[in-house]
């Protein structure tokens, strides 16, 4: 989240209140409970019973959201729309501030995402989402390899099972299919595997060598990439707390020095002319 606790004046004393930790916990608190007042109210007994109140709190909850973001935005100005998970958080507000009635109607359900902001919230789920964010390119390496070998095994079934098993294997489709279900390792062996071995007692080598490579390399390539990012990212942020770098507030306070250092100069040039006429 965005931080302006360097910023001068009422800006800086507002957003350190707003993104102090009891406001911060506050925050988290009302979020845990609006996500169980929209799973409540996704029962029509619950809601015949206790919706005046669920209701009315989860309107209430939704102002404080919009007051907290109100004061987030007074206190960063244009700032606030610089960081991702500061934007982020106004669209999952603003999605719920639309009407629920006419073409909105849809997005009504999209109100859940309001418990989303805990992404946001949680400095541990921030990390694993940048991890995420950051193993993006590696994934879609490891994307590109199991494609390539979905294909040519696809091509394979295809031209070796699709005469006899047209459902499953009849087209490049269908067998991109079947194996992605045998990747899965759903019903892979009585519902595809063994029937396939009838007509063809030689499939299993096929379809072991396939879940070798697809399941156990592939998608533990997947997991490594992803955990390597995490870790990445927890590195990154040890680093520069251990860089020694000086804190935000102090960094703005030695530039405020050197502006009234150089205006004291300036003074002293113009006091110095004064004296000479």
């Amino acid at each position: 989240m965005t931080t302006s606790t360097n910023a001068p004046g009422w800006r800086g004393r507002l957003g350190a209140t707003i993104e102090g930790s009891r406001v911060q916990t506050l925050i988290i608190a009302l979020i845990l409970v609006n996500a169980a007042i929209l799973g409540l109210e996704t029962s029509a007994a619950v809601m015949a019973d206790w919706g005046w109140l669920l209701l009315p709190l989860d309107q209430a909850i939704l102002a404080v959201f919009v007051v907290e973001l109100v004061l987030r935005i007074a206190a960063h100005g244009w700032r606030f729309f610089r960081d991702p998970w500061s934007v982020f958080d106004f669209i999952v507000v603003a999605i719920a501030l639309l009407p629920a009635s006419g073409p909105f109607a849809v997005l009504r359900a999209l109100r859940v995402l309001r418990v989303l902001r805990l992404l946001t919230m949680v400095p541990n789920m921030r990390r694993v989402v940048g991890g995420l964010l950051s193993a993006i390119p590696g994934l879609a390496s490891v994307f590109g390899i199991i494609s390539i070998i979905f294909y040519v095994a696809a091509v394979i079934a295809t031209k070796l099972f699709g005469g006899h098993f047209p459902d499953w294997f009849g087209t490049l489709g269908d067998s991109a299919y079947t194996l992605f279900q045998v990747m899965t390792l759903e019903s892979w062996s009585m519902g595809i595997v063994r029937p396939v071995m009838e007509v063809f007692p030689q499939a299993w080598i096929f379809f072991v060598l396939f879940i070798l490579i697809s399941t156990f390399t592939m998608l533990n390539l997947f997991i490594a990439v992803i955990v390597n990012a995490i870790q990445a990212e927890h590195d990154i942020e040890i680093r520069d707390k251990e860089s020694g770098a000086p804190p935000a507030p102090e960094v703005q306070l030695r530039d405020e020095v050197r502006a009234m250092r150089g205006e004291l100069q300036e003074l002293r040039r113009l006091l110095e002319r004064q004296a000479t006429r």
